[in-house]
């Protein structure tokens, strides 16, 4: 549509008032501009500029607040007040800056004011997680325990992602680690997870053991690379027995398969069908490294669908342990150890052989290393399907045995190794429970 006016004077007065209304906001514009620009810089000169450029922006003046608090060089807690109270009249629906305020009145010691200013953050954003966790800390250290526990609750229920943290704030003033689950954790599984991982860290087994049973109770889908951290744990403080029960908790959670090894075995996974790695009970591959490569084959295989190869360069005389499982065993029992390997041109003296290394419960035994042992017999140049087998019987206290496929450092003048070998069905299987399949 056109404005058509009446008269010169009154064009002249509607273009006189374009030009002013576009001077101004032009001004507004580069101002604006100008303000967004100082505050960038994060120092004190650009807060207070943009704070005198924009005085309604309620958010410059949260920043400067935040400058007067947070600054290491210049800290000045009462000045921080003065900004944040002057944004809260320009805009008291801010939590952030509710927050901020009570954290500085806490700093000064006036928790009355400190306590109001979180309860105006609760009050402008009742659901929010961040509010719930800084005013719960808040009460905690005011040794407000039962509303601190509720708040901290609240804050982990919305974000469960804060559960570890939670859980360790309210560890430290309750030793109940069953009444914190109660009263402050979501039945979650991410967040029971990520407390076992940090009591993991602090190697707090028992509570840790405590936390995974609340997990298997709301029978959450697990992957066993969850727990292999904890399982692996457990097996280094020779913890064998739980280890190996988390172990099986976490199979029955993650419906794998539970019949893919020779019956009775005490080696998971012996046919290396899982494409599960890492440690604990599952197969550890060692770091590529010169001489050998490490990888299932899906062509050549015992049985089922895959076997361990190794292929060696024939550049080096490979001291070799790299793939490795361990196994619960029994204390004084007989067991049967073998395993199928396959070679084809498997130069040198030395081949390839499984070794078993046990260890005792080093709370009855003098010395945690090697408490026995047992190797089979190598296999070397070019051979089909070949059993390799070993007896071997646990000492007294040992829970613990270690299964790796290893060859030995050759003597000979022709040392490089060179060729392929294939290892599958790996077992370890008391005398009493049979012999492996043929």
């Amino acid at each position: 549509m056109i404005l058509r006016l009446p008269n010169v004077p009154a064009r002249i007065a509607a273009v006189f008032l374009a030009i002013t209304l576009a001077a101004t906001l032009t001004y507004l514009s580069v101002r604006n501009a100008r303000a967004v620009i100082a505050a960038s810089r994060s120092t004190r000169l650009g807060y207070e500029t943009a704070a005198r450029l924009e005085p309604q922006n309620a958010e410059n003046w949260y920043f400067l607040g935040r400058y007067w608090q947070y600054t290491l060089d210049e800290p000045n807690p009462p000045l921080a007040i003065k900004n944040y109270r002057h944004a809260l009249l320009l805009n008291p629906g801010s939590a952030d800056t509710w927050l901020d305020l009570a954290t500085a009145y806490e700093s000064e010691g006036d928790l009355q004011n400190a306590r109001n200013a979180f309860l105006q953050a609760k009050r402008v954003y009742p659901l929010s997680a961040a509010v719930s966790w800084r005013y719960g800390n808040f009460l905690l250290r005011q040794d407000e325990v039962p509303q601190a526990f509720a708040e901290i609750r609240r804050a982990a229920y919305a974000d469960p992602k804060r559960s570890a943290e939670a859980f360790s704030r309210c560890w430290r003033v309750d030793p109940d680690i069953n009444a914190i689950l109660d009263a402050v954790l979501p039945p979650d599984r991410d967040g029971y997870l990520d407390v076992i991982r940090e009591l993991d860290t602090q190697t707090q087994i028992a509570p840790a053991l405590t936390v995974w049973q609340r997990l298997v109770s709301i029978h959450p889908a697990l992957k066993l690379s969850d727990v292999i951290p904890f399982s692996e744990l457990l097996i280094q403080k020779h913890q064998m027995r739980d280890a190996r029960r988390v172990w099986n908790d976490a199979l029955r959670l993650s419906n794998m398969p539970q019949n893919i090894d020779a019956a009775s075995s005490a080696l998971w996974d012996g046919g290396f069908e899982t494409g599960v790695r890492g440690g604990a009970f599952a197969w550890v591959f060692a770091a590529p490294s010169g001489g050998v490569q490490i990888g299932v084959d899906s062509r050549q295989k015992h049985s089922g669908n895959y076997s361990l190869r190794l292929t060696f360069d024939g550049r080096h005389n490979v001291n070799f342990a790299g793939v490795c499982n361990n196994a619960e065993v029994r204390p004084e029992t007989s067991y049967h150890l073998s395993a199928w390997v396959r070679t084809q041109g498997l130069t040198t003296d030395q081949g390839v052989r499984l070794l078993l290394n046990s260890y005792s419960d080093p709370n009855s035994y003098s010395d945690s290393h090697a408490a026995s042992s047992a190797v089979t017999a190598d296999v070397k140049g070019t051979q089909p399907w070949t059993l390799v087998e070993s007896p071997w019987t646990s000492g007294k206290d040992v829970r613990y045995a270690r299964v790796c496929a290893v060859r030995y450092t050759s003597g000979k003048f022709d040392s490089q190794i060179h060729g392929s070998a294939w290892i599958d069905d790996v077992a370890l299987i008391p005398d009493a429970a049979g012999s492996p399949r043929p």
